[in-house]
């Protein structure tokens, strides 16, 4: 059996009637299929229905929670769940989840009732947590250096961590940062130091990509003049007074040895004493000697004797020679007695 090119013609033509009509084409198209949202926000999905349908359903995580009727019957499981129609002809129906959770991360499924295949897209929900710098304001010294601590509880994912000095970016090479899991979220640290030159606000800032501005912890550094350092001083003082101290000591030990040479006698000068005191003892020695030959001589005219020319009471040395005289009716005599020494010990009487 053969066809004419007239009935092939026929037959396409019929055929872009029924796709025009939807009779051979069913679908429905969802957008997004990937969503990321932060915990907290709404998110809205669109289903547009090729052809002719009555009844669509939408369920999240396999539970259905809203349902949609083409005549403007809109059934929702609870407040967080809502729908409407964003065309004329009702083929597009906008999906919108408010409030958010973490637990409703997962699947999101259109499906309309007849020969529509289920679509489904995939729902992220990311989550902001805290973050605080750990200690609060500090005061230190001058080009002293100084750590702050950054941490994060509660993200996820894991959250980027930058830090700022006065609103001006940190290089990274400057601070380090670790995360580690606690349950399904994320806990990090950052360790910022650098070398405090000046007061500074130092500001750290946490986000995740569907976070529109960061969160951020700030504390204020304040930085003092640091203190003089005496050591350099200290030792400039002590190495001077050490010094002068040893050339005082140095200019002593010379002086005292000197004064001791200058009062230690040499030999000549003990040679000349020796010579100057015998001398003098010679001279004291006649000088006695002559006054012991002729102690009682009494000069031409002097009738009497000073009590101190006298010895033992009356007695006076006399020489060796002794005379008795006896004159008129008195009489004188003279007791002589004599010593060891030659010299002997004479006596007046005189008898009336």
């Amino acid at each position: 059996m053969t066809v004419s090119w007239k009935s092939w013609a026929n037959l396409l033509h019929i055929c872009l009637l029924l796709c025009a009509t939807g009779v051979v084409s069913e679908e429905v198209q969802l957008e997004p299929l990937n969503s990321t949202v932060l915990e907290g926000s709404d998110v809205r999905f669109n289903a547009t229905v090729v052809g002719t349908w009555q009844i669509m359903t939408w369920t999240v995580q396999e539970f259905l929670v809203l349902t949609v009727d083409t005549t403007g019957d809109i059934t929702p499981s609870s407040e967080q769940f809502s729908a409407r129609f964003c065309s004329s002809d009702n083929s597009c129906v906008e999906f919108t989840i408010h409030n958010v959770t973490r637990s409703q991360s997962g699947s999101v499924t259109c499906t309309v009732q007849g020969s529509f295949r289920p679509t489904t897209a995939q729902l992220y929900v990311q989550e902001s947590g805290a973050v605080s710098i750990v200690g609060g304001n500090m005061t230190v010294n001058q080009d002293q250096q100084v750590e702050f601590q950054c941490v994060t509880t509660a993200w996820f994912p894991a959250p980027a961590i930058s830090w700022t000095r006065n609103g001006a970016a940190v290089n990274s090479s400057l601070y380090n940062t670790t995360s580690m899991t606690d349950g399904d979220s994320f806990n990090s640290t950052s360790i910022l130091q650098f070398q405090a030159v000046s007061n500074t606000t130092v500001t750290c800032l946490a986000t995740v990509p569907t976070l529109p501005n960061p969160q951020s912890s700030s504390v204020f550094l304040e930085v003092v003049p640091k203190p003089p350092d005496w050591t350099v001083l200290i030792a400039v003082v002590v190495s001077f007074g050490s010094a002068a101290l040893l050339a005082l000591l140095i200019i002593g030990i010379i002086f005292c040895y000197k004064r001791r040479k200058e009062q230690k006698p040499n030999y000549q000068d003990d040679m000349r004493r020796v010579r100057t005191q015998s001398q003098l003892s010679g001279v004291n020695a006649a000088s006695r000697k002559r006054g012991q030959d002729n102690a009682a001589y009494v000069p031409e005219g002097q009738t009497n004797v000073a009590p101190s020319e006298l010895t033992d009471g009356g007695f006076f040395q006399m020489p060796d020679v002794v005379n008795i005289t006896h004159t008129g009716t008195g009489s004188s005599s003279t007791d002589n007695t004599g010593d060891e020494s030659g010299f002997k010990k004479h006596r007046h009487v005189t008898i009336v």
